[in-house]
């Protein structure tokens, strides 16, 4: 292939469910936009704008108008429903476990958790940034499943060795480790380089 012909850019679906921290979904899709290699494709659960509404003071269409095209939840029939619609890739961030047990038991009844059947069923990467502490023993059973049927369990655990000094620096790392997961370049965090 020709290196002087522009790249197709890659298309990443974007799911963001009903659970605490709609603010990681943002700050992912925000990102992204930054990325002209990248084509976001984004559907939210009915939970899920409701969480924006009440923990960040966002309207659906405010999140909405940060990907490049977005579905509603209810339309089973729209490109990401379909493995013939080629993707890179699905993150759910956050995952509510709700979600979580809908994927794991391949409860497609919306278009959330059909996207991320596809994911699955085509053999690409789907990540899960899952929400909940602590967890029961059905909460690990269904991350055991997915994990299995090829997810990566993404909990969205702080960390330090990049010293942060505000909620924004924590979050940055968070999705910085999620674009990881997709070999997505960024420059959200200083990189662990040893002692």
């Amino acid at each position: 292939m020709d290196a002087s012909l522009p790249r197709e850019r890659i298309r990443l679906v974007v799911g963001m469910s009903g659970s605490s921290a709609p603010q990681l979904g943002v700050a992912l899709l925000e990102r992204l936009r930054l990325i002209d290699c990248v084509e976001t494709h984004f559907v939210m659960s009915q939970g899920a704008k409701l969480s924006a509404k009440l923990e960040a003071d966002l309207e659906p269409e405010e999140i909405e108008a940060l990907a490049d095209v977005s579905y509603d939840a209810r339309n089973l029939g729209a490109a990401i429903s379909s493995g013939s619609f080629l993707t890179h890739g699905m993150v759910v961030i956050p995952c509510s476990m709700r979600t979580l047990a809908a994927i794991a038991t391949g409860n497609s009844a919306d278009l959330l958790s059909r996207a991320a059947d596809v994911t699955l069923k085509e053999r690409r990467p789907l990540v899960l940034v899952t929400r909940e502490s602590p967890l029961n023993l059905i909460h690990i059973r269904n991350m055991e499943t997915v994990t299995l049927a090829g997810a990566t369990v993404f909990p969205p655990v702080l960390g330090f060795y990049h010293r942060p000094k505000s909620i924004d620096d924590i979050v940055n790392q968070i999705v910085g480790k999620v674009l990881d997961q997709f070999k997505i370049p960024h420059d959200l965090f200083e990189r662990w380089s040893g002692a």
